[in-house]
């Protein structure tokens, strides 16, 4: 399994659940599995739903700024990676 970086979390919203991730290289969809954090320590969710300026969307590209619910806390700072079979 290899992990492609394409991001890190700005922002962690506790109280709903979301995460603002800074698309910083390639793109990312709706049904991709992604890592937030480093392997061991991160946890791993499938994309359910994106969000770019308060409008769903089903993909994002680099210079983006998404919103997406995620599963477990995350950390501003935390890196983002794509996980590819």
């Amino acid at each position: 399994m290899a992990n492609i970086l394409i991001g890190k979390i700005t922002h962690y919203f506790g109280k709903i659940g979301v995460a603002v991730l800074a698309v910083t290289d390639g793109q990312v969809k709706v049904g991709d599995t992604i890592l937030i954090g480093e392997e061991g320590t991160g946890f791993t969710q499938t994309i359910d739903s994106l969000q770019v300026d308060h409008k769903q969307v089903t993909e994002a590209k680099t210079g983006d700024e998404l919103g997406l619910k995620v599963t477990q806390p995350a950390h501003e700072g935390d890196s983002v990676y794509l996980v590819t079979a």
